[in-house]
């Protein structure tokens, strides 16, 4: 039993593992699911929000009291209003107006202040495009110039990668005693993919690692981009190049179409009991797809990025 924490960034790690034994009746193999939207701030970037800020302390590239910005769809910038809450930053979280509402409103509640930047004309609520990212970008380095502010760039800065490498990988494999062929996830800033996927290789180079994106903005994969304003938020921004990604530690790549990470999203609700959002229904249904095909009767390893509370207005839970 945990003893008593001194604070909530002590919980921000650890987060349990569940075999999704309901979604794989009939295939034949398992698929291990890391559960990190049960961490405070309800996402897998709790974890990357706190390291960042931990090493920039450490560096002495934050300064006691400077205010920190951040770009971001909702999850890092949860993290880090939390980190910054308890640490004693300011926190400005840059966000287009294209993501949910409900991740402004919870990091507004947790403290920081929330700049919205307007998307690109033609662009839908709730699809985000790497155009509509630019945007934010321009504006965050805006405000990171006014302030004289630290940068917690999570596209950019090795905390990112090294969170995942160092802790959600070893996790993984502590928890599921090594029993692991295989990994997929789903690019965002790639951080949790190429950090877990380097470390899964290093503990067992046999374990195969899949890079997963929507299906008509398949970029890394060098498909041509048919259409980069998709539903699944927190990635798939058509960059056809993220830094933290070795391609050597990329065994092959999957495509998902909006309709199967909703679908795969509502599943995990309602025959597991998991609620997540759009890149947990991706990330489950590349994992599925490798059971029914190249990994059958292999074990699949997953993170569900974060919690479905973050998307009830979306087109996710709409008619559900």
């Amino acid at each position: 039993m945990q003893k008593i924490c001194g604070s909530v960034l002590e919980v921000m790690k650890n987060t349990p593992v569940v075999e999704l034994s309901r979604l794989t009746k009939g295939l034949k193999g398992s698929i291990f699911a890391k559960m990190e939207f049960l961490s405070p701030g309800l996402s897998k970037k709790d974890r990357v929000a706190l390291n960042v800020i931990t090493e920039a302390e450490k560096n002495g590239t934050l300064k006691p009291g400077q205010t920190v910005v951040e770009l971001t769809s909702g999850n890092m910038g949860t993290g880090l209003a939390i980190a910054c809450a308890v640490k004693g930053y300011p926190f400005v979280a840059v966000m287009s107006r294209g993501n949910s509402e409900e991740r402004a409103r919870m990091m507004s509640a947790l403290g920081a202040e929330v700049v919205l930047v307007e998307q690109v004309a033609g662009s839908e609520r709730g699809k985000v495009s790497g155009d509509d990212l630019k945007l934010v970008e321009i504006a965050a380095k805006k405000i990171v110039k006014e302030r004289n502010a630290f940068r917690a760039d999570q596209f950019n800065h090795q905390g990112n990668f090294n969170t995942h490498y160092l802790y959600t990988a070893q996790e993984l494999i502590a928890q599921t005693d090594g029993k692991i062929d295989a990994f997929c996830d789903f690019a965002g800033t790639g951080g949790s993919f190429a950090g877990t996927a380097r470390a899964l290789k290093e503990y067992n180079p046999e374990i195969k690692c899949y890079l997963l994106e929507p299906e008509d903005c398949a970029v890394l994969s060098g498909r041509k981009l048919i259409n980069s304003s998709h539903q699944i938020q927190g990635g798939g921004y058509s960059m056809t190049e993220l830094k933290f990604i070795n391609r050597k530690d990329i065994d092959g790549f999957l495509q998902v179409s909006d309709d199967e990470a909703i679908q795969t999203a509502r599943d995990l609700a309602g025959k597991e009991g998991l609620f997540c959002g759009f890149s947990s229904g991706a990330n489950v249904a590349g994992a599925l797809q490798l059971l029914r095909g190249e990994m059958e009767g292999k074990n699949i390893a997953v993170i569900l990025c974060d919690s479905g509370l973050k998307y009830l207005s979306t087109a996710l839970w709409q008619n559900a």
